[in-house]
Parts: structure tokens; sequence; C-alpha cells
């Protein structure tokens, strides 16, 4: 797989409301997209840090994957997302080939339009890890 750079970080948080303001005032960065993925049950905003984006995650639902993470481990750093440039498919299969637990079998769409899928923490040194493109 070819990764060309850090997509996003993705941080669980219990209110993207209540974290703004840390994040905009105090780091002075900007929000510039909040949406909701309706499958996902959870509410993302979106910070630019250079050439890197921030993504809040914030559940929608007490059964999403998001208000189990926080339930267990609190809030913090979720998961890192890597932009892969000869699509995800081929990086699924790729990791897939190598031994690599996959947690999505295919792409899906995620936040911001992007094809995603997720490698499981258990096959990468303990961190969820997200596949990105465009």
């Amino acid at each position: 797989m070819k990764i060309s750079h850090i997509e996003h970080l993705g941080i669980a948080v219990k209110s993207i409301e209540e974290a703004l303001p840390y994040y905009e005032k105090t780091l002075g960065l900007k929000c510039y997209n909040i949406e909701t993925v309706e499958d996902q049950k959870v509410k993302t905003a979106f910070l630019k840090c250079g050439e890197t984006k921030i993504e809040l995650l914030e559940p929608t639902s007490p059964d999403s994957t998001i208000a189990k993470f926080i339930e267990n481990r609190g809030m913090g750093v979720h998961h890192v997302a890597f932009a892969i440039e000869d699509g995800v498919a081929n990086a699924l299969s790729e990791a897939d080939a190598q031994g690599i637990r996959l947690i999505d079998k295919s792409p899906r769409k995620g936040a911001e339009n992007l094809n995603i899928a997720f490698l499981h923490p258990k096959s990468t040194m303990g961190v969820l890890t997200e596949l990105c493109e465009k």
C-alpha cells in the first residue's frame, strides 16, 4: 500500500460543542466542517492543522463504537487515518495477505465523502488504523 500522509487523527469526545473551544480558542485551529454519519452513529467536526486534519468524534447513540470507546477508555485519541494513494480496496487486500485483521472487508463511505476502512488494533500494535481515499 502506498501512504501519502496522515489524513487525520480521530479524537473521541463526549460533546463537540464542549470540545471546540479548546481546539479553536486555545490552540487556534478553525472548525471547517461538522457532519453526522448516520450509519456509524457519530457526529464529526473537522479542524485543519497544517496538512493534517483533526476529526472530533461525538457519539450520537449510546450503542455506537465511539460511545463504547469513551465508556471503556475515556475521551482521547481514537484512531490514526492514513491517506492511501493506490486505493483502499488494494490496501485491504495487501493487509489481509500479510495476516492483518480487518474490521472492514471492503471500503465504505465515511465523513467528508471519503472511502474508508479500518484495520483492527490487535494487528496494528494497538492503534486503530483507518485507511482513506478521496
